[in-house]
C-alpha cells in the first residue's frame, strides 16, 4: 500500500509497480501524512484488505532552504508535522496490527544529513536527526511486542524529484551528475534502488536481530 499526498504521482508509481508485477496487490492511497484520521483510515483499509500489516516504511518528507537565523515559527512547524508528527502518526496507527504480526518492522527514512551538517537546511536536518531519536525509542519501547524499528540515511540519490529541479534550472542529468562528485566517497549519487534495498533488506526476516540501528547508506559522506 502506497500513500502520498501527490495523487498522480501516486498513481504513476501503482501503475508502474502493477505492470512491472503483475501478480502483485499494489493499492494506493492519496493522504497527507498530517492527517492523523487518514494514517488510521490507511492502515485499517490495509488490515482489511490483506488481512494485516506486518511491514511499515516512513519516507514521507518535505524539504525547507531557510538558513537557521532565518526561519520563521510557521515553517518550523510545518517541517515538524511533516517529518515527524506524519511518521508518528502512521506509526501509532500501525503499531497495534504490527504487533499482532509477530515480525512487525517499522523502517524510517531519515538522511545523512541528520549526522553531518551543511547550510542552508537547518529544519529539514534537525527533523530527519528527530527520527533517528524518535526510531531509538521505537525500538526500545516495542522490542517485547516483538516489533523492530530501524532508520536508513540516504546520501544523495538520483530522484525524479532533483531530475525535475535539475530541467528546471536549465540543467542536464549529466551536469547534475557531476555537481554531487564530492558528497560521497564514491563520487557518484546513488540510484534509488540502491536505496531500496536497504530499507527492503531491514524490514526482512534477515534482519531479524537488529532494531534501533541507524544504517548510513551514503557511500560513505557521513565520514568524509
Amino acid at each position: 500500500m502506497l500513500v502520498d499526498a501527490d495523487g498522480q504521482a501516486l498513481e504513476r508509481t501503482r501503475q508502474a509497480l502493477q505492470e512491472e508485477f503483475p501478480a502483485a496487490w499494489v493499492s494506493a492511497v492519496t493522504a497527507d501524512v498530517t492527517d492523523e484520521q487518514a494514517a488510521q483510515s490507511a492502515v485499517n483499509r490495509c488490515i482489511t484488505e490483506r488481512g494485516g500489516l506486518n511491514i511499515l516504511v516512513n519516507n514521507a518528507a518535505m524539504r525547507n532552504y531557510s538558513a537557521a537565523a532565518d526561519a520563521t515559527a510557521e515553517e518550523w512547524l510545518a517541517m515538524v508535522n511533516v517529518n515527524l508528527v506524519g511518521m508518528s502518526h502512521y506509526c501509532r496507527a500501525a503499531l497495534p496490527a504490527l504487533r499482532q504480526s509477530n515480525s512487525g518492522s517499522i523502517v524510517n527514512v531519515s538522511s545523512c544529513y541528520a549526522v553531518t551538517g551543511r547550510r542552508g537546511m537547518a529544519l529539514y536536518d534537525a527533523t530527519k536527526a528527530a527520527q533517528l531519536a524518535y526510531t531509538r525509542t521505537l525500538a526500545f519501547e516495542e522490542a517485547t511486542h516483538g516489533v523492530r524499528a530501524n532508520a536508513v540515511c540516504p546520501g544523495s540519490t538520483l530522484t525524479d524529484f532533483h531530475v525535475g529541479r535539475a530541467k528546471n534550472a536549465g540543467k542536464s542529468v549529466e551536469q547534475l551528475k557531476v555537481e554531487r562528485k564530492d558528497s560521497s566517497l564514491m563520487g557518484r549519487w546513488a540510484s534509488p534502488e540502491e536505496i531500496a534495498w536497504p530499507i527492503v533488506w531491514l524490514a526482512s526476516p534477515e534482519a531479524s536481530f537488529i532494531t534501533g540501528t541507524t544504517l548510513m547508506v551514503d557511500g560513505g559522506l557521513h565520514i568524509m
